[in-house]
């Protein structure tokens, strides 16, 4: 890369890296795309960083201004050491908090995993800085107890495991993130994640920190967030009133099939794209399709 200041460089894709702190923690991005452009926030899921989005950067930043940050405790973001610092109320401060950084009132966003489900935390929270909301493959904050069933419990087990102290860390660090590593490896199509992106991943995952904050964000919504979320007083009779759009894998492992059939239930203009033959992962697997459908979307009249 070729650093401009300690906190602004371009790298070798010709993409511009920015560190903010809009929302009170220090966030790495990336942007890209003409700076007249239609602005869209891209947010990445688990385990990995701003690069998850790397195949959609060029397929997109003809017409969009990207921003593309690592979320917080990701990556080069900072990574702060409590576990409510992970709550979704203060994700979702991170995004509003961006766009604003960046100059813009409002943007679009597109988040897969986690990125998805802090998408829709940001819509609920703050609904004049979300314009259309695209989400691959996340729950929706709210009908908890709706999406929550047994078969899903089962399917979530990590989270449940994630709760424990220190043991997880140790776990997935362990024999250079091997766990991790077997996730990109056999869970989505084979070949999907190459050699130099688990290598990149594995470049982020080794900061100081990083493994410790990822793991806090199931942390934060186990210890914090379930009990309020299964009552439905997170959402306190907020609804997402951003035009959705949800893209959804069906060979998803870690999420029941019901899933989008609840958010379609609890939004009130929203559209499903399903993918029978995409897993989890269908950012990844599915580019040139998912980028399209992203396009037609964010741009419609």
């Amino acid at each position: 890369m070729t650093a401009a200041t300690a906190e602004t460089w371009t790298d070798d894709e010709g993409w511009n890296h920015a560190v903010a702190a809009p929302n009170g923690v220090e966030l790495h991005y990336v942007t890209a795309g003409p700076a007249d452009g239609t602005p869209v926030v891209m947010l990445h899921g688990f385990p990995e960083c701003w690069w998850a989005w790397h195949r959609h950067i060029d397929r997109l930043a003809d017409e969009f201004r990207l921003i593309v940050p690592d979320m917080r405790g990701y990556n080069r973001s900072e990574k702060p050491f409590e576990v409510r610092r992970y709550r979704l109320t203060e994700l979702s401060g991170d995004v509003a908090g961006l766009i604003g950084a960046e100059g813009y009132e409002s943007a679009h966003v597109v988040g897969h995993d986690w990125g998805g489900f802090v998408g829709f935390g940001t819509a609920l929270q703050h609904p004049n800085r979300i314009d259309r909301l695209v989400v691959l493959n996340a729950p929706y904050p709210g009908a908890f107890r709706t999406q929550l069933t047994l078969k899903q419990a089962v399917r979530s087990w990590y989270a449940g495991f994630f709760q424990l102290p220190a043991v997880p860390e140790r776990l997935l660090a362990a024999n250079d993130f091997a766990a991790l590593e077997r996730i990109l490896r056999d869970d989505p199509e084979p070949g999907t994640y190459t050699d130099a992106d688990i290598e990149r991943y594995k470049r982020a995952w080794r900061r100081d920190g990083a493994i410790r904050a990822m793991i806090d964000y199931y942390r934060a919504f186990g210890r914090e967030n379930v009990r309020r979320l299964w009552r439905n007083e997170w959402n306190a009779g907020r609804r997402v009133r951003a035009e959705t759009l949800v893209l959804w894998g069906e060979r998803d492992r870690a999420l029941e099939p019901h899933v989008p059939n609840v958010i379609q239930r609890e939004l009130e203009r929203v559209s499903v794209e399903h993918y029978p033959d995409a897993s989890h992962w269908i950012h990844a697997e599915r580019p040139d399709a998912t980028a399209a459908e992203i396009r037609a979307f964010l741009s419609a009249p």
